[in-house]
C-alpha cells in the first residue's frame, strides 16, 4: 500500500515532488522524489529510508501538517542485475512494467523485452489512475483493489 502525502494547497504536487509512505508486508519506507526531468526517460532524485514504526510515522507527518492525498496498491515482481532493475506491477487498473537504470541499459533491456520507445510511459501512478478514471467513468477515489470496480479493471 502506497500513500502520498502533501500539505494544504498541494505545494509538493505543484512543484512536481512526491512524499510517499509505503507499507510492504511488515516493512515501511518513506520516500521523497524530487521534480523529474521529462523526456524519453524520466529522471528524478529519490531519497528513501526505512521506517521502524509506520503508525508513528503517519502521526509525525500529521503533526507536521501533511495529510494523505492519494493511495494506491500494487503487487510487484522484481528482476535486477548490477546495472538496473525491471519490475512488473499488477495494479487495479492494469499491469505495468518499469525499467530503471541508465538510459542505454533501459533501451537495451526494453529491446530485449520486445518493447519499442513508443511503449515507454513516464507518468506517475496517480496520473495513470486519473487518466483511467476519466476514460472509464469509474467512481473510485483511490487506486486500491477494493475501491476500483472489478468489472472495470483492464488487463
Amino acid at each position: 500500500m502506497n500513500t502520498l502525502y502533501d500539505l494544504p494547497g498541494h505545494p509538493l504536487r505543484q512543484r512536481g515532488e512526491l512524499l510517499r509512505l509505503r507499507k510492504y508486508g511488515a516493512d515501511w519506507t518513506l520516500t521523497h522524489k524530487a521534480k523529474g526531468k521529462e523526456g524519453l526517460h524520466k529522471r528524478r532524485v529519490e531519497s528513501e529510508t526505512k521506517v521502524a514504526d509506520g503508525a508513528k510515522m503517519q502521526a509525525i507527518l500529521a503533526a507536521l501538517g501533511f495529510a494523505p492525498k492519494f493511495r494506491y496498491e500494487k503487487c510487484r515482481a522484481v528482476w535486477s542485475d548490477r546495472n538496473g532493475h525491471v519490475v512488473v506491477d499488477e495494479t487495479p487498473i492494469g499491469d505495468f512494467g518499469e525499467i530503471e537504470g541508465r538510459s542505454r541499459w533501459i533501451d537495451h533491456t526494453a529491446k530485449a523485452l520486445h518493447l519499442s520507445k513508443e511503449d515507454y510511459i513516464t507518468q506517475t501512478y496517480a496520473g495513470l489512475f486519473f487518466e483511467w478514471k476519466e476514460g472509464t467513468g469509474d467512481p473510485a477515489e483511490e487506486m486500491t483493489f477494493v475501491a476500483v470496480s472489478k468489472k472495470r479493471r483492464r488487463r
